[in-house]
């Protein structure tokens, strides 16, 4: 019989297993709907499988693990554990993933030991958190909290690809995914372990924590048009230059983002055409993200950066182009399921330490059927997103066992 520390080192090595699954040689890259994407999900059904769960994969490429309910519950509600398991660009081996494998370890171990609970438990790995290929986050958990909208199956990708070919690719009905929605009156709950992407379980020593909420975020397309013209030929002072004014903004934005405790604003993108060396630009195009766990700052910061915007157009004789993009409210977690989570991980003799995400999860959208809670683990030196993304195998099993005691406390078994 296996013991949570042997799952943890199990865990390890499947983590380097999946990362083999990538559509570019000597990367962890793995968008929506690609080969790749469908071979990861293929062997995470295989260990499934292991743990004596019956899977299944809905319309949009999302895959359940099923560990069915004791014999005694009649019509047993489920409790949900997941993550995601596409990746970013270039990834690192742990975001998303962790938290599939966690709750296939933990199952794993209770059908081992012989436990079920008066609640199936469902372990749900999600096709698509990251948005990268289609440009529109939370693909996989949209449909299954009620949040899919219609309009995205005319979605492309960069190269012109339809997301309903995608759709396809994994075997799924473009036209049936809106019948994927889980009952909310039939689930109990969703917790998701997740690395923390951040500094703090390092700084203060500590394998887990609790979170409390997950940040609300606001996003902008920005382009500035001014006139292209000759590098040698057009005075100083007689330019329209359009990247001038965006990296004024760039400059804006971080001031912006170092201007209230828990704020940060980032410019991720920033293009400019024609785009040669003796060619005054006469456009440029970037992207701006901002997050606060308060609506209100949030909203306040994100004005004020418009406003921003808006006078560097008028004072560079600029015409500006400023588009909202998709964004998501702060949510925050259910306060009964943290409480318990807090208590587990107390009982495993770890300081309950609480904090809020700075990224957007899957817990998001889960929020909509259910109460969610959420349980991050620390990564070395808080780098995510990233090849030298890292966790160690102890804080990976001190997350197993906060986990198990966790379902156990819902199931008023410990």
């Amino acid at each position: 019989m296996s013991t949570l520390h042997d799952h943890a080192a199990t865990i390890m090595r499947r983590s380097d297993e999946l990362a083999a699954f990538t559509t570019v040689e000597g990367q962890i890259t793995r968008p929506y709907g690609t080969s790749a994407l469908l071979d990861a999900r293929d062997q995470l059904a295989a260990w499934m499988g292991e743990a004596d769960m019956s899977t299944h994969v809905d319309n949009v490429g999302n895959l359940f693990g099923r560990y069915e309910a004791d014999t005694q519950s009649i019509d047993p509600k489920t409790f949900l554990v997941g993550g995601h398991f596409d990746s970013v660009v270039d990834a690192g081996r742990y975001d998303g993933t962790l938290g599939i494998l966690t709750g296939i370890a933990v199952v794993q171990h209770l059908n081992e030991t012989g436990r079920r609970f008066p609640f199936a438990i469902e372990v749900a790995a999600f096709a698509d958190e990251e948005g990268n290929r289609f440009h529109t986050s939370f693909l996989g958990s949209s449909p299954v909290a009620g949040l899919w909208d219609p309009a995205w199956v005319t979605l492309e990708d960069d190269a012109g690809t339809p997301l309903k070919e995608a759709i396809r690719a994994l075997g799924g009905d473009p036209e049936a995914i809106g019948s994927d929605t889980i009952d909310s009156g039939s689930v109990l709950g969703f917790i998701e372990v997740h690395i923390e992407q951040g500094p703090v379980l390092q700084d203060r020593n500590l394998p887990v924590a609790a979170v409390s909420s997950i940040t609300g975020s606001l996003r902008a397309t920005i382009e500035f048009a001014g006139m292209a013209g000759h590098a040698g030929t057009v005075p100083m002072a007689l330019r329209r230059d359009a990247l001038a004014g965006a990296a004024e903004l760039v400059l804006a934005v971080e001031a912006v983002g170092a201007s209230e405790t828990d704020l940060v604003a980032t410019v991720g993108t920033l293009e400019c055409s024609p785009g040669a060396s003796n060619v005054i630009p006469g456009h440029a195009h970037l992207t701006l993200d901002l997050r606060h766990p308060d609506s209100t700052i949030r909203e306040r910061a994100y004005a004020g950066v418009r406003a921003q915007a808006e006078a560097i157009a008028e004072r560079r004789s600029l015409d500006l182009d400023w588009t909202d993009s998709p964004s998501f409210a702060e949510t925050v977690c259910d306060a009964r399921l943290t409480k318990t989570l807090r208590e587990a991980i107390a009982g495993e003799g770890i300081e309950p330490l609480s904090l809020f995400s700075g990224a957007g999860h899957d817990a998001i959208t889960m929020a909509n059927i259910c109460p969610v809670t959420m349980l991050f683990v620390r990564c070395r030196d808080g780098i995510s997103h990233n090849p030298a993304e890292s966790i160690d195998e102890v804080d990976v099993e001190a997350a197993l066992r906060v986990l198990e005691r966790f379902l156990f406390a819902v199931a008023g078994q410990r």
